[in-house]
């Protein structure tokens, strides 16, 4: 056939056609095939936020929320109108970001090549010993997923363009001392209240579900009982401590170690020092008269006078002074050589020194106490010694028999048996995995990675090898994949009756406390309808804005109610977290005069810089054309 084609394609006809289709693409272009699809996720005053700026902002995100929240975010994940606000949410603020930096750029705020410069060479994360480092700025910016120190540069200079619009804002604002006064007066306000619960279920009993509500509920909420893909994995593991375990460490060598180490077993004497010091200047004259000073210091002490008194008195180091001119536990290295030197020659305690002179002036050295040398015996870190040794020896065989894994597990990739073997080792089975939330080695993303990699899902071969931490290194392949399914409604059915019910439940405990509300207001007495739901008013006097004593929902809907007047009742109905509702009278309303913390107007002009600064982004967004299309999980989401 492929003969047949190919002697076809030599005809004159044939030839036409072709050429013609080259012409084609060479006066089009072959660009205009491939780049016509548009695969921005919105557009700001013409510009677009691509999908790739989406995904790298969604995952950074979803990261952040996981590492803070844990499993708790696992569960809001499965809630597709929760995920739906939260990717609605990080495209608003690429949004906002977008319209800062038009501004910026409108605005002309720059930032120049020398002040980028010299921020990153001033920034810890790239010094050793306080000093830049170049091969740590490539590491450290390499990590973080900059590949080209342009990038980071890049990226920087946008950051710092944006801080500079928003510092321009925030720091010029500030509160007045009438806002902070009226402030002060609304956050110590008490309010005397009464409420009534009703409870929800109570009414479940007359709650009435039909087959129909329950299906209607299971296709409306299929993401709610979805099962998540999840992997069972085979597994060899290499761990050095279980290496360690089969390793014999003769006496013989634990006591040359201990030989050889001694140093490491020796704690040395160390000396508790006491100084005065009497601090000159750059010049001769200021030595001289230090020296003169500390002269006299010394003479004073040898006529007898109490050493600490005289530090406290005319020590120049105050710190130490107050504390009778203790310089705590010294080891040699510490301070200078001749201070060192002073202070190894003083033997006794209470012994004193002649004057010491350093690049800090002139000292006069006490010795307070003084711990002497200790040698810890064999006998008592022979075990540590023993573990050490062991697990030393077991690191070198934990590399060479992680190579010999990884190669036998890469030349015989549909099956981990010969690799076992080789490195003598069982082959286990995992738990089921999900994405995120398993235990140990499976904790690890890069376990995780790879037990949802293509090479182990869709070619169904041994991974690579996996170094999970310096001391564990796994290989796995497949053993049973589960798809991402929703479960049958038999097998959700009771939970979803449950979350009707309830709903339901609510619904007329709502419309009970309601009814209760309107008859309140009308001045009908509501307390026989009250007894009749197993409820009555409670009273709570002076109750403050964020009282732990009483249920938050009834603390913030009594702090939204107004002040009572006469004639007029303040009352309001809320409901609570645990599905029960409230009703509300606010009975007083009580303003204590309470002295302002000193941090409060800090705190004020804080709160008003980040409103102003929101006011600021919601102007740019009144006069821009900002075009927003449907986002949808990313692929690689998590």
């Amino acid at each position: 056939m492929l003969e047949d084609i190919r002697e076809k394609s030599q005809g004159l006809t044939a030839k036409i056609i072709l050429g013609l289709i080259i012409l084609t693409f060479a006066v089009a272009g072959v660009g205009s095939y491939t780049n016509s699809v548009d695969t921005s996720v919105a557009t700001v005053n013409g510009e677009p936020i691509s999908q790739q700026a989406f995904n790298k902002a969604y995952q950074a995100q979803r990261g952040r929320m996981a590492q803070q929240f844990g499993e708790m975010f696992d569960t809001l994940s499965n809630d597709a109108n929760y995920m739906a606000n939260f990717r609605q949410g990080v495209l608003d603020n690429l949004i906002n970001e977008k319209l800062i930096d038009q501004n910026s750029e409108a605005l002309a705020i720059r930032v120049s090549d020398l002040r980028l410069k010299e921020t990153i060479r001033k920034m810890p994360e790239f010094q050793v010993d306080g000093t830049f480092d170049n091969n740590r700025y490539l590491a450290i910016i390499n990590q973080a997923g900059f590949f080209q120190s342009s990038d980071f540069r890049d990226y920087l200079r946008v950051e710092m363009t944006r801080r500079q619009l928003s510092q321009a804002l925030i720091a010029t604002e500030f509160n007045l001392p009438y806002q902070e006064k009226l402030q002060l007066a609304l956050q110590n306000q008490t309010r005397d209240i009464r409420f009534a619960t009703i409870s929800a279920k109570q009414f479940k009993a007359t709650v009435e579900l039909t087959d129909e509500e329950v299906n209607s509920y299971y296709l409306a909420n299929q993401a709610r009982f979805q099962n998540k893909e999840q992997v069972k994995v085979d597994y060899i593991s290499l761990n050095v401590a279980d290496i360690a375990k089969g390793i014999n460490v003769a006496d013989e060598e634990v006591a040359k170690y201990y030989q050889e180490n001694s140093a490491s077993f020796t704690e040395s004497a160390q000396r508790r020092i006491s100084h005065i010091l009497i601090e000159f200047n750059d010049g001769n004259a200021d030595d001289e008269a230090a020296k003169i000073q500390a002269q006299a210091v010394l003479a004073r002490l040898e006529q007898g006078e109490d050493f600490a008194v005289l530090a406290k008195e005319v020590s120049n180091d105050t710190f130490s002074g107050e504390n009778g001119g203790d310089l705590e536990w010294l080891e040699p290295g510490v301070m200078e050589e001749t201070f060192d030197e002073a202070a190894l020659a003083l033997v006794n305690i209470g012994d004193t020194s002649q004057l010491v002179k350093t690049s800090f002036g002139y000292h006069v050295l006490k010795l307070t106490d003084y711990k002497e040398e200790v040698v810890k015996a064999l006998v008592d870190v022979q075990t540590e010694l023993r573990s050490k040794l062991s697990n030393d020896q077991a690191q070198e065989k934990f590399f060479t028999l992680q190579q010999e894994m990884a190669r036998i597990s890469f030349e015989f990739p549909d099956s981990l048996e010969d690799a076992a073997a080789e490195v003598n080792v069982t082959i286990q089975t995992s738990p089921w995995l999900l994405r995120g939330g398993n235990s140990a080695p499976f904790d690890q993303a890069k376990a995780v990675e790879a037990a949802f990699s293509d090479i182990v899902l869709q070619d169904n071969m041994n991974s690579d090898l996996i170094e999970v931490n310096d001391d564990v290194a796994l290989v796995l392949r497949l053993n049973t994949f589960q798809e991402a399914n929703v479960k049958p409604l038999s097998e959700v059915e009771a939970q979803i009756k449950d979350i009707l019910v309830n709903q339901k439940a609510t619904e007329k405990a709502q419309q009970t406390v309601d009814s209760l509300l309107a008859d309140f207001n009308a001045g009908t007495d509501i307390s026989t309808q009250l007894t009749a739901l197993n409820t009555s008013f409670v009273s709570k006097e002076k109750v403050a804005r964020y009282s732990p004593e009483i249920d938050q929902s009834i603390s913030r809907a009594a702090f939204v109610l107004p002040h009572p007047v006469s004639g007029v009742i303040s009352a309001s109905t809320v409901a609570l977290s645990n599905g029960d509702l409230a009703l509300i009278e606010v009975t007083a309303v009580d303003v204590n005069d309470v002295a302002a913390t000193p941090n409060l107007a800090q705190q004020q002009t804080s709160q008003l810089a980040q409103s102003a600064y929101q006011s600021f982004v919601n102007s740019l967004k009144v006069g821009a054309k900002i075009t927003r299309k449907q986002v949808a999980e990313p692929v690689a989401a998590y």
